[in-house]
């Protein structure tokens, strides 16, 4: 009996593997249909070209916020104090009843500090001010009120970590040399400098800002006049067959390049600052900044095009007095340099909401409600439709009109 079940259960497999090679078709046949084997017809496979200027789609970094971008981001700086303080809402209310929509919030600033709370264990503990408690929380309020939030990260200007390691700075007759305020910069050939400045900004993107501002991308102003006279490592720019012009230069540059690749995985914008002159030369000789290489490798420009830190370049007497000229003048200048790059960012200038009495014997020409739309509408009469506005003490002109073109 076992073996005539073995027999039929043998025989039943067999069956079964003769149906899966070879499948049934069905003919029709005088209203009848009769099934017909068949062997398999040979596997069809569709080779098409690969479309390699389409982008793969990439996991990324979820910080589990959802912001949208801002039909054009209208924006206002935000100190670490007041971020964490009783301005907050303040600004908040100024961002709620107003065409702004953004703000661009240090969490690392001028001296080196980071302005939000972090773990005692970390390497960056002894720079933190933790003056942004629960910077999670600030973001979820930005969030429930639909603000974009970016973070500002000084980067190479930084009096702590120039103290705390002479050797990543320039140095002095055995000191770490400072400029004429006595503000510390450290060295932007030390590769070591860059991955300290982008742990940063990678924290930042997992709180859940969306874009990373980098500022201070560069070397000392007037570098060029006292290079000779410090002491600090070229790194791995040392053998570069170059001027040291050139040599500033690539460094900068390849400090954004590599900050882009660094930062794809969080799919954040990368935006940096630049002097607004820059784009008048072809390279800025002492600070490093090549205006053209810069932008070419960033989401976002923002030249720092203040009326009152100009001078007589587009034949303007006196530009703090003339906010709409000087700006539609400067941005004459920037269109036809961005309208040449094949990777053209998106062109997001600071402009001006405070006095410059350093300029004047007397009282300065104050900047309210006139000077703030003149510059904004320049911008917008040539095609740029984003900007930021900084006071650095957070005092904004109350009733602008942010669109006034529109």
């Amino acid at each position: 009996m076992k073996r005539n079940h073995l027999k039929i259960t043998t025989f039943g497999i067999l069956l079964l593997l003769i149906i899966a090679i070879i499948p049934l078709s069905t003919k029709p046949t005088s209203g009848q249909e009769t099934r017909v084997a068949s062997p398999h017809t040979e596997r069809q496979t569709t080779i098409a070209p690969i479309d390699t200027k389409q982008k793969m789609q990439r996991f990324t970094y979820d910080s589990g916020l959802d912001f949208d971008y801002p039909d054009a981001v209208r924006g206002i700086y935000v100190t670490g104090p007041s971020a964490g303080g009783k301005r907050f809402d303040k600004l908040l209310n100024l961002v709620g009843k107003s065409e702004l929509n953004s703000m661009v919030i240090d969490i690392k600033e001028d001296h080196g500090n980071l302005t939000i709370s972090v773990p005692e264990d970390s390497p960056y503990a002894d720079a933190a001010t933790n003056y942004i408690d629960e910077p999670r929380k600030m973001l979820e309020v930005l969030e429930e009120k639909g603000i974009y939030p970016i973070a500002r990260i000084v980067v190479f200007k930084d009096s702590v970590l120039a103290n705390k390691r002479p050797e990543l700075s320039f140095t002095k007759n055995g000191e770490v040399w400072t400029n004429g305020k006595g503000e510390a910069f450290v060295n932007p050939f030390e590769k070591e400098v860059w991955e300290y400045n982008l742990q940063i900004a990678k924290k930042a993107a997992e709180l859940g800002f969306q874009e990373i501002q980098f500022d201070y991308v560069r070397f000392p102003e007037g570098f060029e006049h006292y290079d000779d006279e410090l002491n600090y490592s070229k790194g791995d720019y040392k053998t570069d067959d170059m001027n040291n012009v050139k040599r500033r230069v690539k460094a900068v540059t390849e400090f954004v390049q590599h900050a882009k690749e660094e930062l794809a995985y969080y799919d954040v914008d990368l935006a940096v600052d630049i002097f607004g002159y820059t784009a008048t030369i072809e390279e800025a000789p002492g600070i490093g900044q090549n205006f053209s290489k810069i932008s070419s490798n960033v989401d976002v420009i923002s030249s720092m095009i203040y009326p009152s830190h100009w001078t007589s370049y587009f034949g303007i007497d006196f530009p703090d007095k003339k906010p709409y000229e000087t700006v539609t003048e400067y941005a004459k200048v920037e269109n036809e340099i961005l309208g040449k790059l094949d990777n053209q960012p998106t062109s997001r200038p600071w402009i001006q909401d405070f006095e410059a009495p350093w300029l004047y014997s007397g009282a300065p020409t104050q900047y309210g409600k006139a000077e703030v739309e003149a510059q904004i509408k320049a911008l917008n009469e040539n095609g740029i439709d984003e900007f930021l506005i900084w006071n650095a003490g957070n005092t904004y002109t109350e009733n602008v009109d942010y669109t006034p073109t529109n």
